[in-house]
């Protein structure tokens, strides 16, 4: 029986990698679809601008050539995720503010534990290797992701001043499990994958190299990013004490 191929195609070699577009009808369909919805739901121009945003980098994510590149290199799939959870989710969650009546104590515990499970189960060996054999555990794969990556950033980016030490708290966790998982493969002595084995010496890279520069790309931007939110939190709770002193 012959193989099943990866959701996004062959394995791709340098020279036709800019042919290499994800034009699959039903993935197109879904995300203009989706854009729309949040683009007509969305309050103000700001938000519209920001969902617009975000469901174009989404999109860039599954349409473009990296795509293909993802079956590749384990760097190029990272790169995939953290467009989609450190560019694309945080522009959408701006769009996406909650209601009052939505903000629980625990709601941020609990969005940040399902992007916990989400990011390791998914980039373990077994689940990760999983995902080039069947589509539908590619996408299962990536709306798991993506969508625990939404709900995350909804909760650090819409809260009460008085949730401001728990979001530090929840942002700070964040940024140590993605930035350990990232250590991990970094700092590896073997490639952990199989799927990568064979694929990535046709871009100059043995499967150990690959691996860690995935590593690399997981670690930095994700403690920066989480970072910046830990600040904002910290700016915005340091704005409002003045505004209370002034008074």
């Amino acid at each position: 029986m012959a193989p099943v191929p990866a959701y996004c195609g062959a394995p791709p070699f340098p020279g036709d990698l800019l042919h290499r577009f994800n034009l699959d009808p039903v993935l197109i369909a879904v995300l203009v679809l989706v854009a729309l919805a949040h683009y007509a739901l969305a309050h103000g121009r700001r938000a519209k601008n920001y969902a617009l945003c975000g469901w174009l980098v989404a999109a860039a994510a599954f349409v473009s050539p990296l795509c293909a590149l993802s079956v590749s290199l384990f760097s190029a799939r990272i790169a995939q995720h953290m467009i989609l959870l450190l560019v694309a989710a945080p522009l959408i969650a701006l769009a996406w503010p909650k209601p009052l009546s939505e903000r629980g104590a625990w709601t941020p515990w609990v969005a940040a534990a399902a992007f916990f499970v989400a990011l390791w189960f998914w980039h373990m060996p077994a689940p990760y290797d999983a995902t080039f054999a069947s589509s539908l555990i590619y996408w299962t794969m990536h709306v798991t992701l993506f969508g625990s990556g939404i709900a995350l950033w909804r909760e650090l980016l819409h809260h009460r001043r008085s949730h401001t030490g728990e979001i530090l708290l929840v942002s700070t966790l964040s940024s140590m499990q993605m930035g350990l998982l990232g250590a991990l493969f970094t700092l590896a002595a073997r490639p952990l994958f199989l799927a990568h084995l064979s694929t990535s010496a046709a871009w100059g890279y043995t499967p150990l190299q690959d691996q860690q520069l995935g590593g690399i790309l997981m670690w930095v931007p994700g403690i920066v990013l989480f970072l910046w939110v830990g600040l904002r939190a910290i700016q915005r709770l340091w704005n409002n004490l003045e505004e209370v002193n002034s008074v």
